[in-house]
């Protein structure tokens, strides 16, 4: 009794300290004068800027005293947000600080500013810094979307110095979205320090509730910015790209010949139509993929691989168009000539449009046990129109529309609604319905085994979850009828239903000393039907999962159930299990381990699974990082071996400094198939060798420099290993604000 009054007296202590900072804001000053973002705070301003604490370890410590001092400088001019940290540290020798490409600084030392610059707790503008002055940003909203796909043009700086760090921010208005104001402003603010050693420690301005799932409905808040306005700007980002490519004529032996030769000019602008809604426009863009995708085992797979999106065009606005249901999956615009898009706030609404002509069209034909898909070199026009509005304190109903034309009559039309609602601080639904109608030409319908009238199908996703600082309750059931079509996003599965609930249990240590930091423990089911109410998995589990010292995570899920593969009924028993841990500051070790039962789709037979990942990632110094991974896999059938699989990859990038790095990518697949085992005849080995070289000079994220080089290698049992293709490229783009 008396544990149970303290915890609600804790409780409301917390609640009562957050509902104080929210009623009696921090006043932040308006300060005129030249500032040079170096990290030294020597300016006379600084000595005027309002100055808070970050008095409270909110994790893995519950609101206790952290283990450094940290301060946080806040000031605003004309044109810009200024904020600084001074982090002080008993060992400066042990912080973590490496020069990396921007948004990579994850493992090292790091501040942040979180501003929640519309104070409606829906969503926040992160903004990251190294002690070396390396940044990261991010937008972040209560219903999880968004993510570090944003970027914003900014300026920091990093130092270490004898009894810590110093970093200072210049953030422009112009890179922010707020309501200007003549009079003065409310924001919701967060200060956070990260803090990993033997433990990661994160500190920050205010007491959190564990017990209450809106982080930002707790933010402190500050008040000012009396006639700051984030404007009407605009930008424009010209860019110039070439490529040489060569391919053989014929495979191994034949003479290399230029597929492609040719100098592109391109151009995206941005311009604010409002202080808070922006609209980019782009002709002829260079959408390359810098960077190689991580590799991923592509044998014995039931459905299509999801790789992330990392074009520019894109991701801006990335929050605005995510639904429970990923109904918009940009990666399938493949070759766009030109696109057109809108997004912002408009009052308590949230708007996002896209049109985009695409010289490439992809599709992806889902089923219940599979799905295939196929690419078409022919154009084809997707438009999405996404709207949110704001409900109460922090809910939210959106309405989705996508629709996407091309030849011979093709269209797939996607309609529907969602709702997010926060009933308490404990309590979150979330509803989404959607609609489609699809007409394939004649020749996609008849290759593919897709219907050739139009058709129609639905998804709905309904999703409920009970969370306090010790248990959550979910429940989940996602239904997607044979007849749906995303081709505008990414549903690789239909034809089925989903249920999903279960328990999870966690408990908190505040000692960092102590053998266990966090362990939470899971009970839950799931089971998945086709829509004639046949299953076609069911899986009772369990979950242990455990972070400690050596900043150590473990995890490790066992499922016993079944799963119906083309009407047969297998067992379904596996053990997934992954641990991280830093056995120094400069070294990260993982292993990941699944093993047990997987149908061979091939033959639909029974098999045995193992498959091994160990992967490790040093960093040599302030410049030097490598980060090596291999995936191990077998399959055993009952009459031996099937398969065994190794896919290597390798990174390695050399960071002369904040702006230029070099980096080399290596991935080396290699399969080897018992071919008296298959019911078709193949070669008994693959081997396929990728290799990409890239210099890159970047002074923000829209103006850089890139010059690359990238080919691949195959062979087989007969084959050696022998160079397919070569590619030389270039790019430079230029963001000019006007």
């Amino acid at each position: 009794m008396v544990f149970q009054k303290t915890t609600v007296f804790l409780v409301c202590l917390a609640v009562a300290l957050s509902a104080a900072a929210a009623s009696d804001p921090h006043q932040i000053p308006r300060i005129e004068g030249e500032i040079s973002v170096d990290a030294v705070l020597d300016e006379p301003a600084w000595k005027d800027a309002l100055v808070l604490e970050l008095d409270v370890e909110v994790q893995p410590g519950e609101n206790i005293d952290p283990p450094v001092r940290t301060e946080v400088l806040l000031f605003y001019g004309e044109n810009h947000f200024y904020a600084a940290f001074r982090a002080y540290d008993p060992d400066p020798s042990a912080i973590r600080a490496r020069y990396s490409d921007r948004d990579r600084l994850w493992d090292d030392d790091w501040v942040a500013l979180v501003l929640d610059t519309f104070d409606d707790a829906r969503r926040s503008f992160d903004f990251f810094v190294n002690p070396l002055g390396i940044q990261a940003d991010m937008i972040e909203t209560t219903s999880g979307d968004g993510g570090p796909q944003w970027d914003a043009i900014w300026d920091s700086a990093g130092h270490i110095v004898d009894d810590g760090y110093i970093v200072e921010m210049a953030i422009p208005f112009s890179s922010l979205r707020f309501q200007p104001s003549k009079g003065d402003q409310i924001w919701g603010i967060d200060a956070v320090r990260s803090y990993p050693r033997n433990v990661t420690h994160k500190m920050g301005l205010f007491p959190r509730d564990r017990s209450n799932n809106c982080y930002l409905c707790q933010a402190d808040r500050i008040q000012g910015f009396a006639g700051a306005d984030p404007g009407h700007n605009m930008e424009f980002a010209p860019t110039v790209s070439a490529i040489q490519s060569e391919e053989r004529t014929s495979f191994p032996d034949g003479p290399f010949e230029e597929v492609d030769s040719s100098v592109e000019a391109g151009l995206t602008a941005r311009w604010g139509v409002t202080p808070n809604l922006n609209l980019s426009a782009t002709i002829n863009p260079d959408f390359s993929q810098i960077e190689a995708d991580a590799a991923q085992l592509d044998i014995n797979t039931q459905f299509s691989l999801f790789y992330p999106e990392k074009r520019p065009f894109f991701l801006e606005g990335f929050d605005y168009f995510q639904t429970p249901i990923n109904a918009i999956y940009t990666r399938t615009l493949a070759d766009p000539a030109w696109g057109v898009k809108a997004a912002g706030k408009v009052g308590r609404g949230a708007i996002g449009f896209f049109s985009v002509r695409d010289d490439v069209t992809n599709l992806l034909f889902p089923g219940p046990e599979g799905s295939t898909a196929t690419s078409l070199d022919t154009a084809s026009t997707g438009t999405v129109l996404r709207y949110r509005h704001d409900v109460g304190e922090s809910s939210t109903v959106g309405g989705l529309i996508t629709n996407r034309e091309g030849a011979d009559g093709y269209h797939n039309r996607l309609y529907g609604g969602d709702v997010d609602l926060r009933l308490t601080p404990t309590d979150t639904v979330r509803l989404q319905a959607l609609g489609s109608q699809t007409q394939y030409s004649l020749d996609i319908a008849q290759n593919h085994d897709q219907p050739e009238d139009e058709f129609s199908g639905h998804a709905i996703e309904f999703f409920y979850i009970h969370q306090t600082r010790t248990f959550e309750v979910y429940g989940k059931y996602q239904e997607i009828s044979p007849g749906f079509r995303a081709d505008l996003g990414f549903v690789p599965q239909a034809g089925f239903a989903f249920y999903d609930t279960g328990y999870l249990y966690t408990w908190q240590q505040d000692d960092p000393d102590h053998w266990y930091n966090m362990i939470k423990v899971w009970l839950g089911y799931e089971r998945t039907e086709d829509s004639d109410g046949s299953m076609l998995r069911s899986a009772p589990g369990t979950f242990i999962e455990y972070n400690g010292p050596l900043q150590s995570k473990f995890f490790a899920i066992v499922y016993f159930g079944k799963e119906t593969y083309l009407g047969t009924e297998y067992d379904h028993r596996t053990i997934n299990s992954a641990l991280d841990i830093f056995p120094t500051g400069n070294v990260k070790l993982g292993l990941r381990i699944l093993v047990g039962d997987q149908i061979d789709y091939a033959h639909a037979r029974p098999g045995d699974r193992l498959r091994l990942v160990p992967s490790i990632e040093w960093f040599a110094g302030r410049h030097l990082n490598l980060d090596f991974s291999h995936i191990y896999e077998n399959l055993d059938v009952d009459v031996g071996r099937l398969y065994t699989a190794n896919l290597s990859e390798l990174r390695t990038v050399y960071q002369f400094n904040r702006r230029a790095f070099v980096r080399l990518i290596l991935q080396y697949a290699d399969y080897e198939y018992e071919i008296e085992n298959y019911s078709a005849p193949r070669d008994p080995e693959f081997k396929h060798l990728l290799t990409q070289l890239l210099f890159t000079y970047k002074v923000n994220p829209q103006t850089a420099l890139y010059l690359g080089y990238s080919d691949n290698h195959r062979g087989d049992s007969q084959i050696d290993l022998t160079q397919l293709n070569r590619t030389a490229f270039f790019k430079i783009g230029y963001a000019w604000v006007p």
